[in-house]
């Protein structure tokens, strides 16, 4: 069974020649040069073929034209010159009726008038005429179209022997210019005219312009465009390489075109991508990894850092309180706070484990130890100050029991990197300090920070703190003495103003000043005593 047979489109061919003849001057720059600047010194080679080409033609046809012109005026001269002189026996007669005299020859004026006739009838571009608005009164009367009697009128206002008047005229194919210049009345003229019978004046002077001799030259342009024809061939070439070129250049610049939209199409697809991958990881490990700092390899490094710790104080009680709906906004806004909090004092969010949370600092980006420990410490107390103003409000929606947090902060040697494997990997830290970290946010109260003596060590002249029983801890040797930092809500309280908010694990007082009533008043007043005396009784008791 015979094959189909495919029908290939001749501009797909010329397409492909024409990009493969692109891409190699493009390969090859020296050599578009090269056939650039020889084409332009071809420019000029070839107007001067042509100009050598015209000038040759043209002298060709001048010559040819002088020659027939000789040669008629020398038969003119032989029969009504010299034979006449000839058959006289050498007795002339000049007149301007030589024809009607035995010897006759003709005076200036005829001559001119009949070597006219003469140039007109060889020349095919050169006219020739002797006329005057006063011929003698033997002639038939000399027929002057405008520019001869303008010329006429304008020489014998000039009255200078050597003026001349041009006329340039023609049309899109054929180019004239007519030149007159004065016949002056010389001594003999005058003297002839004036005793003349058949002159048509008898006080001629000396200097009077009689008539005019006009020369008229036609050069035809349709018959110069093709001497041209070295230059019309250097431009057809020079054309059908420009047009060449810029087909070329009109499909690279659909080619690139194209291809921009493609990469720019790609390029929102991967910033889509990449904005959707920054939510799952650290600004810093995020920046590292993209500007090339970071690869994405196993591999981890040993750093001293300092890791904080959080969670929400009976987080599964106050879950069964909330609709799950409910809870996930409130959970994910209390994320949401935090981190940005984080991120405002240059932390690593490590991870968010139910409603824990993990943060280190130290790695990618260190400020030092101090400095980290410092920026770890002030970040935990911007994030309970920020409770306390978030449970104001959740409480204004209707939330009984907001979150209180609890967190711990230690420093210590860490393992930190990417662990996992080579098709999933989690850039986290590992070791005892992370987990003493954990340690020392379970034995916090809701809303305190407990920190280690390490951490304590470094930022002790920015905070006050006491120690707590020192606590065991696996794989710790050593006894770790927890610190308490205090104050933490000192300016928080100045700034609520209208509202009282203290909290401890088996205490929480919530008041909002602002609006209270006489009877409001009574009944937190006996409220708080009532609470007082029994604290004092139970005390009493132990």
């Amino acid at each position: 069974m015979a094959e189909p047979h495919h029908q290939t489109d001749p501009s797909d061919g010329i397409a492909a020649a024409a990009d493969r003849i692109g891409r190699a001057l493009m390969k090859r720059p020296l050599w578009f040069s090269l056939f650039v600047i020889l084409a332009l010194m071809l420019l000029p080679a070839a107007v001067w073929l042509d100009l050598k080409d015209l000038s040759n033609t043209s002298l060709y046809r001048q010559a040819g034209q002088l020659n027939s012109m000789i040669s008629e005026i020398r038969g003119y001269y032989s029969s009504n010159v010299v034979g006449r002189v000839l058959a006289n026996h050498g007795d002339t007669t000049p007149a301007q009726n030589y024809r009607e005299i035995d010897g006759g020859i003709p005076i200036p004026a005829t001559l001119s008038i009949e070597l006219g006739q003469v140039i007109d009838v060889v020349g095919d571009s050169i006219r020739y005429r002797f006329v005057s608005d006063e011929p003698f009164k033997s002639r038939a009367p000399h027929n002057l179209d405008s520019f001869e009697m303008l010329a006429l009128q304008q020489l014998r206002a000039q009255a200078d022997p050597d003026a001349s008047v041009t006329e340039i005229s023609g049309s899109a194919l054929s180019r004239q210019i007519r030149m007159a210049v004065p016949i002056v009345m010389g001594k003999a003229c005058v003297a002839c005219h004036n005793s003349h019978p058949l002159s048509p004046r008898q006080d001629w002077e000396e200097g009077d312009i009689r008539g005019i001799q006009s020369i008229t030259l036609e050069q035809p342009i349709a018959a110069n465009i093709f001497s041209f024809k070295y230059l019309l061939l250097y431009l057809l070439a020079a054309g059908s390489f420009g047009l060449a070129f810029a087909f070329l250049q009109w499909r690279q610049a659909v080619q690139f075109g194209r291809m921009n939209d493609e990469l720019e199409e790609a390029n929102s697809f991967l910033a889509s991508v990449s904005m959707k991958i920054s939510k799952y990881l650290s600004p810093q490990v995020y920046k590292s990894i993209f500007s090339g700092a970071r690869d994405a390899v196993i591999s981890t490094e040993r750093k001293k850092l300092t890791i904080f710790f959080s969670d929400i104080k009976d987080f599964t009680v106050t879950s069964e309180r909330l609709q799950p709906e409910e809870l996930t906004n409130l959970l994910n806004e209390y994320f949401t706070e935090m981190a940005k909090i984080a991120h405002e004092y240059g932390a690593t969010v490590d991870k968010f484990i139910g409603d824990a949370i993990l943060v280190f600092f130290g790695d990618p980006e260190t400020k030092g130890a101090a400095g980290d420990a410092q920026a770890c410490l002030e970040m935990a107390i911007a994030m309970q100050r920020r409770m306390v103003e978030l449970n104001r409000e959740w409480r204004r929606r209707g939330i009984e029991a907001p979150f209180q947090s609890r967190m711990g902060i230690n420093t210590g040697y860490c393992n930190v990197g990417n662990f996992g494997s080579a098709d999933r990997m989690d850039y986290t830290i590992i070791g005892a300090e992370a987990n003493l970290a954990a340690r020392l946010e379970s034995i916090a109260e809701p809303g305190g920070i407990v920190i280690s003596y390490e951490t304590y060590a470094l930022v002790q002249n920015i905070i006050k703190a006491r120690a707590l029983e020192p606590i065991s801890l696996k794989g710790i040797s050593r006894e770790v003495v927890p610190y308490v930092v205090e104050g933490i809500h000192d300016l928080v309280d100045k700034e609520a103003g209208d509202v009282i908010d203290r909290n401890s694990e088996h205490f929480h007082l919530h008041v909002d000043l602002a609006g209270l009533d006489r009877d409001d008043s009574e009944h937190i007043e006996n409220a708080l005593e009532a609470a007082l005396f029994e604290v004092r009784q139970r005390r009493q008791a132990k």
